[in-house]
């Protein structure tokens, strides 16, 4: 299946059903008489440990029509070198995946030190986040490079996989540069940082 195949099998996931849900099995990982999963919070603080690079992930209108899709995400990484693939996962209540899945392409906008203020205008939801944000056409699908980023990578959808309440999206690299010395935006425990010398 190719990346448009991909991109429309997505959206059309992403569509109410009709269909009456099935009943979930009884299989269970916890049984009844143990500990409760792991409770949000506390998974959240924990997972905050780890420390990330952040990045914006764009894609052009659909069919030329309207303003770019764009939003913040942490969920980002490297998945393979043969083929080259990167993934990210976005939630599945985001407004923002249906417009990239219809795109079929998408371009990762690594951000730099010094970008937390770009980072937060893209976590908004709602807003026009293009607005007095510079940027380029990626050679290969045209997606919003926004301008200072410390590296892009430009991708067509190779496949969408579910993952709890996420999707995970695999895109097929390209196209992909960065900057010389370029230095990344970290994010750790709810907080932007960089790298000390």
């Amino acid at each position: 299946m190719g990346h448009a195949g991909a991109a429309a099998a997505a959206v059309r996931y992403l569509r109410p059903r009709s269909v009456e849900p099935l009943p979930r099995p009884e299989l269970r990982c916890v049984r009844q008489d143990e500990r409760a999963p792991v409770d949000p919070a506390e998974f959240r603080r924990v997972l905050g440990a780890f420390a990330s690079g952040v990045t914006v992930i764009t894609a052009p209108a659909p069919d030329g029509e309207g303003s770019p899709a764009g939003f913040a995400c942490q969920s980002f990484a490297s998945l393979s070198l043969e083929p080259p693939l990167v993934c990210f996962m976005v939630g599945r209540t985001s407004t923002t995946w249906p417009r990239i899945a219809r795109a079929g392409v998408f371009c990762v906008n690594v951000l730099a030190a010094g970008q937390d203020e770009l980072c937060r205008a893209f976590a908004v939801s709602g807003a026009d986040k293009f607005a007095g944000v510079p940027y380029d056409p990626a050679p290969a699908s045209g997606s919003p490079r926004l301008t200072g980023t410390a590296a892009w990578i430009d991708c067509t959808i190779h496949a969408v996989h579910t993952g709890g309440d996420h999707l995970i999206v695999v895109g097929r690299v390209t196209a992909l540069d960065a900057q010389e010395g370029g230095e990344p935006l970290l994010f750790h425990r709810g907080r932007f940082g960089r790298l000390s010398p």
